[in-house]
């Protein structure tokens, strides 16, 4: 790409977010007063709930997703030629769509055991290139924003709740002020029961055609979610080491599922996000089933940068992760954690709950233009309830 075409496409990224900071009547840092009885959902934020299917883990791979795929392929088919879109953006001749399409699908042999068969059989169902599903999976590992809470009750009960936030810079809608790709993910959000011998192993939140995992809970022993972390030596770096040969590394969505699938315990999960390698660097935030099992995990590629984990008996009862290192301050145009850990002092650790956790998410700007689900999840409770998720303006663009 040429350097004018390169600078046109960062104007324009420019123009986008100044255009969605407009809209937003506010300065930064876009806060409001933290938010309260907004459970159960209801109103102009709440968009609904998605949708449960079952990933039936005793089938061939090739036939997991059948169903889902069915029914969701219009979403799907919708989501995939946003990403072209964003890649023809960048590349008006064409060339690295023609790229994906020709080469990406020589590569799958090089995937771990199930991923392959499963994203053959989500191609052929939906009748969209092999190639094209691959860089849609591809896509999750680059775009990710959201926000993460282990929170602990003065009983020892601990609760984790996130915002998953997607799509920035992805096609800014001027006539309804929102994100493309965040708004058409909402109609391919699911809820999914994977299970084997007709017992849940663990539940998950996803997009359909999305193989790994973002969010999950394994019932009565962990819960798991996966926020992006911004450093130079980042997730594109080991995307075009993998492409080039080096594959001894891991996909981070498929670690998360690995995890969800075959850890037996907190600590079990915990080893395996510490010591294997990703070929992105990434923030884990595992929670547990008892008082002091909540953590996140900020690693670098090969090896772990940061263990953070509650200590309930020094006072430190949350843990809270958005998108930047926790010693680091966060750009000051997305400052989604002051915001929340605000609010989780104004709720006070006798307050806090499945309610009191949904109240701050819904607060701007930790709920903000491209929040496409809030999850809640109770492990000792056995609560795993998402909903989907609008920002009315004024809202921040992220």
């Amino acid at each position: 790409m040429r350097l004018s075409e390169r600078l046109s496409c960062v104007l324009a990224a420019a123009a986008a977010l100044a255009t969605a900071c407009a809209r937003a009547q506010q300065a930064p840092p876009w806060t409001e007063d933290c938010k309260k009885s907004t459970y159960p959902p209801s109103g102009p934020t709440y968009r609904g709930l998605l949708p449960w299917y079952t990933i039936n883990l005793d089938l061939p791979p090739y036939k997991r997703w059948q169903e889902v795929t069915t029914v969701l392929s219009p979403g799907l088919r919708t989501i995939v030629q946003n990403v072209k879109d964003v890649v023809n953006a960048f590349s008006p001749t064409g060339r690295i769509m023609k790229m994906v399409d020709e080469r990406l699908p020589s590569m799958l042999g090089n995937l771990p055991w199930p991923f392959e068969e499963e994203l053959k059989g989500i191609a052929d169902v939906s009748g969209i290139p092999l190639g094209e599903i691959l860089s849609f999976n591809i896509f999750y590992e680059l775009f990710t924003m959201c926000t993460s809470i282990i929170a602990e009750d003065k009983k020892g009960h601990l609760f984790h709740s996130r915002n998953m936030d997607f799509g920035i810079f992805l096609g800014w809608n001027i006539n309804n002020n929102t994100w493309t790709v965040t708004e058409n993910l909402k109609s391919i959000s699911v809820n999914l029961d994977f299970q084997k011998n007709n017992q849940t192993v663990f539940k998950a939140t996803s997009f359909a055609g999305y193989v790994g995992s973002l969010t999950g809970m394994k019932p009565g022993i962990f819960s798991l979610t996966l926020n992006e972390r911004f450093t130079l030596n980042g997730g594109y770096l080991g995307i075009l080491e993998w492409f080039l040969g080096r594959r001894d590394d891991t996909w981070i969505g498929f670690l998360m599922r690995s995890v969800l699938e075959n850890a037996t315990s907190y600590e079990d999960a915990k080893n395996m996000l510490i010591k294997t390698k990703i070929l992105a660097p990434a923030y884990f935030i595992l929670g547990g089933n008892k008082s002091g099992q909540g953590c996140v995990i900020t690693r670098d590629r090969k090896s772990i940068a940061d263990f953070y984990e509650l200590k309930p008996k020094e006072g430190r009862w949350f843990v809270v992760e958005t998108n930047y290192d926790r010693w680091k301050a966060p750009f000051f145009l997305d400052d989604r954690r002051n915001p929340t850990i605000t609010c989780l002092n104004q709720t006070t650790q006798e307050n806090i709950s499945k309610t009191t956790s949904y109240d701050i998410l819904s607060t701007k700007p930790i709920l903000n233009k491209l929040t496409v689900y809030t999850t809640l999840m109770d492990v000792p409770g056995n609560v795993y309830e998402v909903y989907l998720r609008d920002c009315p303006d004024p809202c921040i663009g992220w």
